[in-house]
């Protein structure tokens, strides 16, 4: 496709995120890393996490998002009790034929919220792997295809550890991205209280239908990524697993590094994140930008890491002094 034919795409296409950035808007106040963390994911078709404190719209900002796309859209809050069945469905014995029928669960629609999903034993979080993974879910023995787009954006909470699950590293290492957000700022809380209480609230309108996502999905694809933008992203990934080759002192402190998918993800978000910006093309600073979104879960720390209170951002912080930007 041509610069100035990619340019033009891009410009038209922008104006649907605009869009939806507005819609979101009239729901949520501030927050626009979350909002265009949440859209990264959704036009990459990457599964998020995203982890805050009570209280800071993490559910209604997944929702106000889901309500723009025309998909289908199905919030499930995560409980101890809850069964694999309660995700995915079940068989059920119909006594008059003798036979067995499937009655599907709430994973078959487009974005599913997993309303805090470390609340959910480990065989709740097996079967949500193999959906996220291969979207496709297996009840009995037959196996069945979820829609697409199908994308998972959960919450957790952070500080509380009573009746919560540590998610398996395998299934983290699923989400493209990890986003933490943070409390308002005072104009910001005052706005939410004037909304709340002082206001109808508003009506989010549909923005974006399944066929216009693949179109971006397409486009993104055609953002351009300088050759040594590419090596710049696996050095990256690298340092994290031997930061000694790249003369950086921190690896007694990184019990295990990034795994391929970041590698893959980088590059994916760092592209949505261009696109975002209206450009058709990544810069270094693109990369250094949605980096910690796409890390910060996928580095495991080592003990005397976190007893001389070290923390992931403050490793993806030392590599990115060291390794040379291209």
């Amino acid at each position: 496709m041509a610069v100035e034919e990619l340019k033009e795409k891009i410009e038209d296409k922008h104006l649907l995120i605009n869009s939806i950035r507005s819609e979101i808007g009239k729901i949520l106040v501030g927050q626009r890393d979350l909002i265009d963390g949440l859209l990264m994911g959704l036009l990459s078709k990457g599964h998020i996490l995203i982890e805050g404190v009570p209280g800071l719209a993490k559910t209604s900002a997944v929702k106000a998002l889901a309500a723009t796309v025309q998909a289908n859209f199905k919030r499930i809050q995560f409980t101890p009790d809850l069964l694999p069945a309660d995700l995915i469905g079940t068989e059920i014995y119909r006594p008059k034929t003798a036979d067995f029928t499937i009655k599907k669960g709430p994973i078959f629609h487009n974005i599913i919220l997993a309303d805090e999903i470390n609340r959910a034993p480990s065989k709740v979080q097996s079967a949500l792997l193999e959906a996220m993974q291969e979207q496709q879910v297996t009840i009995g023995e037959t196996t069945f295809e979820l829609s697409d787009p199908f994308l998972v954006m959960a919450t957790q909470n952070p500080i509380e550890q009573e009746g919560t699950y540590p998610l398996p590293e395998a299934q983290v290492d699923r989400f493209m991205l990890k986003l933490i957000i943070d409390y308002p700022n005072k104009a910001e809380e005052k706005e939410i209280m004037k909304r709340v209480g002082f206001e109808d609230p508003s009506e989010v309108k549909q923005v974006l239908d399944p066929d216009q996502l693949n179109e971006i999905g397409l486009l993104m694809k055609e953002i351009y990524m300088d050759e040594k933008l590419k090596d710049y992203i696996v050095d990256l990934i690298f340092a994290t697993r031997n930061p000694e080759d790249y003369n950086i002192d921190i690896s007694n402190y990184i019990q295990f590094g990034a795994s391929p998918r970041a590698t893959i993800f980088l590059s994916l978000v760092a592209r949505a994140y261009a696109f975002l910006q209206g450009r058709a093309y990544v810069t270094p600073q693109d990369v250094k930008t949605v980096a910690a979104d796409v890390l910060r879960h996928r580095i495991i720390l080592t003990y005397e890491a976190e007893a001389e209170d070290i923390t992931t951002e403050d490793i993806i912080g030392r590599i990115f002094d060291s390794v040379e930007v291209p």
